[in-house]
């Protein structure tokens, strides 16, 4: 199974500009994420990206990368614009597109593989990760999103709420009752589907939660869930790279 990994970066983050650049142990996060992944699965590794000091940080630490256009909506449009010219200069077509944002400085080589493996199911056409809830504060924070799958462990729905609604148990009880699940947002794609989803007009349901993974279940693409024990630290604001750099320190001891 042919496989592209795209790492899609933008400089003009709303809440943290620069993001990709960023210092953390002073490497930029961008350069975290390519040195976990590039050479340890089995991919061909790219960062897409709408700035050139961006790419020329990638050239200079001697990653692949390449200029996209300025207008994408998300990182998944940029990655159905890099799928697209890849393919052209290649002359060859990949089976699956695996999307990992460039602030993912800790993610796992393992995760990956977990969403590729995923692929040897025919009717899979989505495929991203959930990590089980076990604290009470973070089920209800509105910063972690959570998903809800049926019994073939697809997604029903993603929300910023705490879902689902224990309508008979006391609030601050309900992740001791167990089956609460974190999404991790590293997904990957059928190219085809990739392809058809960036064709895809929002929606009210994406537009109320900020969720661009409900746009293509409303659009009725299922998404396949598969577990992972590890929740990656993604980047959003200047406080969570506060948050990475004491990480990283106690990981090195």
């Amino acid at each position: 199974m042919k496989t592209l990994l795209i790492i899609p970066a933008r400089y003009a983050s709303t809440r943290f500009p620069g993001k990709p650049l960023a210092l953390l142990g002073g490497k930029p996060i961008i350069q975290h994420v390519w040195n976990r992944l590039e050479g340890r699965v089995e991919a061909d590794c790219i960062v897409a990206t709408d700035d050139e000091t961006i790419a020329d940080a990638v050239e200079g630490f001697g990653g692949e990368v390449m200029l996209t256009a300025d207008t994408h909506r998300s990182g998944t449009d940029r990655c159905g614009e890099t799928l697209e010219r890849v393919e052209r200069v290649a002359r060859e077509e990949y089976d699956v597109v695996v999307n990992v944002q460039g602030d993912e400085p800790f993610v796992e080589p393992a995760q990956v593989h977990t969403l590729i493996e995923a692929f040897a199911d025919p009717n899979v056409q989505i495929a991203t990760l959930a990590t089980p809830i076990a604290d009470e504060a973070e089920l209800q924070s509105p910063d972690n999103v959570k998903v809800v799958v049926d019994q073939q462990g697809n997604a029903l729905y993603f929300s910023r709420a705490a879902i689902p609604y224990r309508r008979d148990a006391a609030s601050g009880t309900w992740v001791a009752q167990g089956g609460y699940l974190k999404h991790v947002g590293i997904y990957a794609f059928r190219s085809q589907v990739l392809r058809e989803v960036c064709q895809l007009p929002q929606g009210e349901l994406e537009q109320a939660e900020k969720l661009e993974q409900l746009r293509w279940l409303a659009a009725g693409y299922r998404i396949a869930v598969r577990l992972t024990d590890h929740a990656t630290i993604g980047i959003d604001t200047p406080n969570d790279l506060k948050a990475a750099e004491k990480y990283l320190k106690h990981t090195k001891r």
